[in-house]
């Protein structure tokens, strides 16, 4: 499913980060949709490891139309018409 290739590419994304950073840590990832595609399960999942990431000192900037996320997140930049 969609959910599904969304939830695996972004943990092949963040594997390779942590893989490629060796050295040189990588302090920002960012992430252009791809939510709509979760369950609100896999939702929760993914943002619990955003957090995270966040908490290890990582910018992690999204850009999504899903009222949860908008709800969850405290630092919004909106663009409107």
């Amino acid at each position: 499913s969609g959910g599904e290739s969304f939830l695996t590419a972004l943990a092949l994304s963040l594997a390779i980060a942590n893989m490629a950073s060796g050295s040189m840590k990588i302090e920002s990832l960012f992430i252009d949709e791809g939510f709509g595609t979760l369950d609100a399960s896999s939702l929760h999942m993914v943002m619990n490891a955003l957090d995270q990431l966040q908490n290890q000192g990582r910018q992690v900037i999204l850009i999504s139309h899903i009222q949860e996320m908008h709800e969850r997140i405290p630092v919004q930049i909106q663009v409107k018409p």
